[in-house]
C-alpha cells in the first residue's frame, strides 16, 4: 500500500513579549491581539490557506503552495506596518 504524500507550507506567528504586554494592561493587549488575528485570518483565507490552530498569542497557518504562503505573509507585515507604529505589540 503506497502512502500519498501531501506538501503544505506553514505559517506561524506569535507575539513578542506578551507576557509583558498582558502584564501592562492585558484589555488593550486582547483587543489588539483580536484585531491582528482578523487580519491574518482574511489574508489567509484570501491565498486559500487554512487556519490551522491559534492558541494564546500564537497562530499556524497552512497553504497548499509555497507561493501564496510567503505572499500571505509579506501582505500581512505590509498591512501592519503603520499599525505596529502605533502599538506596544509587535508580531514575529
Amino acid at each position: 500500500m503506497s502512502q500519498r504524500r501531501k506538501l503544505v507550507t506553514i505559517l506561524a506567528a506569535d507575539v513578542a513579549g506578551y507576557s509583558r504586554l498582558m502584564n501592562d494592561d492585558e484589555r488593550a493587549t486582547i483587543e489588539t491581539l483580536s484585531a491582528y488575528r482578523g487580519v491574518i485570518r482574511d489574508r489567509v483565507t484570501a491565498h486559500g490557506g487554512r487556519v490551522v490552530d491559534s492558541p494564546g498569542d500564537a497562530l499556524l497557518a497552512e497553504f497548499p503552495s509555497a507561493v501564496e504562503g510567503v505572499q500571505c505573509a509579506v501582505e500581512i507585515q505590509r498591512s501592519w506596518h503603520a499599525a505596529i507604529c502605533n502599538s506596544p505589540i509587535t508580531v514575529r
